[in-house]
């Protein structure tokens, strides 16, 4: 079974150039963060998509399911002693791959029953720190396979793009000009937050992002996707590949020639690179989890499960508590998700 990009060298070292530090334990990484007020510290240990079970596309089986609610149990207790003293929970972004909604929502009714059954304290999260729903695109098949396999529209959109002048070019920290090009990303990244009320990183995350791409001898090809007409930066991605997963990780778009379709574009280049970079299977990497018109990310929705991909969601994110401070966290924790996704949505709305 194939590592999950946040389980790479490539990634746990990224991140921890960003505020956090890791220990590997049986061959997982685990990420630490420290928080710190004066004198008081607290830590989270948080295992992304790990540890695997042996049915990561799973069957309903409850005996499965029960051992691997204990095999996350037993983990939590391996790595205790390695963590800091003070530290909150574990928490885990699980790894396992459900076709519909309803699936995934069964799973996640039944982890209570299996923990008392198990006797392990593990609690769903009311914060998935990484996107659950995502469409992942088969890109074994061919470049006109491909094509024919997304709705008409979006094929439509892509050769519009090209017949009407776009262009796109693929940048990577080696590229003449890179840093103008990064500028640009930037700005249209603004653009986007400002527009849908997302919250960026600083410039040099993405900069340390795309060097640490250059600088890791073909590991891993992060690769910044900027489409434009007429010298009029217009839309920009940026993508990972490593080993043969491709993850479409960030993308933007300005308010200007929107109707040149560069979104539609800078997509599919960036998904025929990967082809040529030999991944099999190209992720678009949060998704609301169902077509709803009600839902402030449906136009998300729509663009990304248009290429033809299939649907997959997952469990989310979910603790094992490790200290008495746990619930005091866990409260501030919904406290800022709720002022965030609903206070401030709100205020930005008016």
């Amino acid at each position: 079974m194939a590592r999950h990009f946040q389980q790479s060298d490539f990634w746990v070292q990224f991140k921890c150039a960003h505020g956090w530090r890791h220990i590997t334990h049986n061959d997982v990484s685990v990420l630490v963060r420290t928080f710190r007020a004066g004198p008081f510290s607290v830590s989270l240990a948080y295992i992304p998509m790990a540890p695997a079970p042996d049915f990561r596309v799973r069957t309903p089986t409850a005996g499965k399911d029960l051992a691997y609610i204990k095999q996350l149990a037993y983990f939590t207790e391996e790595i205790r002693f390695l963590l800091p003293k003070r530290t909150l929970c574990a928490r885990y972004d699980l790894p396992l791959d459900f076709a519909t909604v309803a699936e995934r929502d069964g799973y996640n009714a039944s982890v209570g029953d299996m923990a008392a059954v198990s006797r392990t304290d593990i609690r769903k999260s009311r914060v998935d720190v990484q996107p659950p729903d995502s469409v992942l695109l088969d890109i074994t098949r061919s470049e006109e396979e491909l094509l024919a396999a997304m709705k008409s529209k979006w094929r439509y959109n892509v050769r519009y793009a090209q017949k009407h002048g776009v262009t796109v070019r693929a940048v990577t920290a080696d590229s003449p000009g890179f840093a103008r090009d990064l500028d640009s990303f930037y700005a249209l990244y603004q653009t986007t937050a400002a527009r849908d009320g997302i919250g960026i990183h600083p410039l040099g995350y993405y900069r340390d992002l795309l060097e640490r791409g250059a600088a890791s001898g073909g590991t891993a090809n992060v690769t910044l996707y900027v489409a434009s007409h007429e010298g009029d930066d217009l839309a920009a991605i940026i993508t990972l590949c490593a080993g043969e997963e491709a993850v479409y990780l960030y993308g933007c778009s300005g308010n200007e020639k929107r109707n040149l379709m560069p979104n539609y574009l800078v997509q599919w280049t960036a998904i025929c690179d990967a082809k040529r970079f030999g991944c099999t299977v190209y992720d678009f990497y949060g998704i609301p989890p169902t077509d709803d018109p009600a839902h402030p990310m449906h136009g998300l929705y729509l663009f990304k499960t248009g290429w033809g991909g299939a649907e997959v969601h997952r469990p989310g994110s979910y603790d094992i508590p490790l200290s008495r401070w746990y619930a005091l966290y866990a409260a501030c924790e919904r406290a800022r998700a709720f002022w965030h996704k609903r206070v401030m949505k709100r205020l930005r709305g008016r």
